[in-house]
């Protein structure tokens, strides 16, 4: 399992992964999320994935592939998609194509085939845009109403996400946010686990404009932590029924 999540506002786009993948209790392992595509001024794709990670890897892998591809076209790299909408289009294909032939191996072995992604990014002369990519390769796109999206273990990160973050939430509480909304879900699942992703894409920047790795142990992270759990028993005391 893992948790993923990225906002979409007016300023720019905040994104967060964990890196935990967990086959078994004796299993647990370190593995990268979030990917990112660019050529700075020009277009920058971000990819956060979850699910089985043989599928996302491989998605992956054909995805970059197709970007090294001498005759790579349109219709098939990431980084040549006249939009967003195509990118959002190649990679879903991808990851149907990708999941059916790994699913008609592993049928036998009943083992869950299942991933998801969020993408977001922007090219040159166009729109911020970001989608959740479903397993089957359909997808949803953020809005002003909706302006964030999840994936993988998102119950525990959700409320504090549906109560401040809106379009106008500026880049630096956005980062709050997705990071308090991380916490929760650290605090309530052991599938998901640091080190944490987190980058942030400055609107019209066509780049990655600030990008973290927190361990375990960060002392910014773990202050931040320690204050909010204070501010929540502050509020529940003072609460009456």
């Amino acid at each position: 399992m893992t948790y993923c999540v990225g906002l979409l506002l007016n300023e720019g786009m905040v994104l967060l992964s964990d890196t935990r993948t967990n086959a078994g209790l004796d299993n647990i392992a370190t593995y990268r999320k979030m990917f990112i595509f660019e050529e700075p001024g020009e277009r920058v794709i971000a990819i956060l994935t979850a699910g089985s990670l043989s599928v996302t890897q491989t998605t992956i892998a054909r995805l970059r592939e197709a970007i090294d591809e001498p005759d790579a076209d349109a219709g098939h790299s990431i980084m040549l998609a006249p939009t967003m909408l195509k990118v959002a289009e190649i990679i879903g294909n991808t990851l149907a194509s990708v999941r059916q032939d790994i699913d008609e191996k592993m049928t036998a072995a009943k083992v869950s085939t299942s991933a998801s992604m969020i993408v977001a990014g922007q090219r040159a002369g166009g729109a911020m845009r970001m989608f959740l990519i479903y397993p089957e390769g359909n997808f949803i796109e953020a809005t002003d109403d909706t302006p964030f999206l999840q994936i993988g273990e998102h119950k525990y990160g959700k409320p504090i996400l549906d109560r401040v973050v809106k379009p106008a939430t500026s880049i630096s509480e956005a980062q709050k946010a997705v990071l308090l909304s991380m916490d929760s879900t650290l605090r309530s699942n052991l599938s998901v686990g640091m080190p944490l992703d987190l980058a942030v894409i400055e609107k019209d920047a066509c780049r990655v404009t600030a990008r973290r790795r927190i361990e375990a142990g960060d002392p910014q992270f773990k202050e931040m932590s320690e204050a909010w759990s204070v501010a929540l028993r502050e509020s529940f005391t003072q609460i009456t029924i």
